[in-house]
């Protein structure tokens, strides 16, 4: 089931899948809810999945106003809050898991467990390839074709929206580790090993969060979803599963202090 959610001055587009707890798939900038295709079969097996498409995204139509990580996740409040009764389930990929770790922090009462893949929350975190995506002249070429496909708004209007994306990407919100240490939801925070956020990053905030899990995808770069599907999908699967099996021969390595180099 698909189609438009009317909220308070926007039309918001979700597709829906499946049964059971409910489990929201949060997409990346300047991307849709296509871009979760390998994952919605697997999880709809056993969920009822939602992915809504934000502002200006897909087939949601934009509105007036810069793009910012905070009234992204307002939106994705009202559209949980609208949708389904009681917490869930968050998957943000990129963006959408920037949006997903700021709704853990600002309505915990809707987040049941977490999961943050390929996203650095601070400029610390970032990796040098960051800066090169962000300032690179054919960006704009990469998403068009996409968007003309999808967007209500007309081809006329890409511009605009890229622009707003754009702006966002090169002031993000920054939010330091001593506050994503308030986040009491389980996370598994995901990565590839070559993707825009330094491993030793997502490592000291595994550190950080009290109820943590880390999985660097190898031979991944920020595609690791669509490079390496069936892996993420089993990973995401097991860490939403109500029970979780303890550490076997658990030696400390996540949580131990880093050592200073020799």
């Amino acid at each position: 089931m698909s189609g438009y959610l009317e909220l308070a001055g926007q039309r918001v587009f979700v597709e829906e899948y499946g049964a059971g707890e409910p489990v929201f798939l949060l997409h990346g900038g300047m991307v849709a809810a296509d871009s979760w295709q390998l994952q919605i079969p697997a999880l709809a097996e056993h969920y009822h999945v939602l992915v809504p498409e934000r502002r200006g995204h897909g087939r949601t139509p934009d509105v007036p106003g810069p793009y910012t990580t905070e009234n992204m996740a307002d939106e994705t409040v009202a559209v949980i809050e609208a949708l389904v009764d009681g917490p869930v389930h968050l998957v943000g990929w990129s963006d959408g898991a920037y949006v997903a770790a700021y709704v853990a922090l600002t309505r915990p009462d809707l987040v049941a467990r977490l999961v943050l893949i390929g996203q650095a929350y601070a400029s610390e975190g970032e990796s040098s390839g960051i800066s090169a995506l962000v300032n690179a002249t054919e960006i704009g070429e990469w998403f068009r074709p996409d968007y003309v496909k999808l967007s209500p708004d007309g081809p006329d209007h890409f511009d605009t929206v890229l622009d707003k994306v754009m702006t966002m990407w090169r002031n993000p919100l920054e939010i330091p580790l001593a506050e994503m240490a308030k986040i009491g939801a389980p996370t598994l925070i995901m990565q590839g090993d070559d993707d825009g956020v330094r491993i030793d990053y997502s490592a000291a905030l595994a550190r950080t969060l009290p109820r943590a899990q880390l999985a660097v995808i190898p031979g991944t770069g920020h595609g690791a979803p669509i490079q390496k599907a069936d892996l993420v999908n089993r990973m995401i699967l097991e860490f939403l599963a109500p029970e979780q099996p303890e550490r076997l021969i658990a030696l400390g390595s996540l949580h131990d202090a880093p050592r200073p180099p020799t």
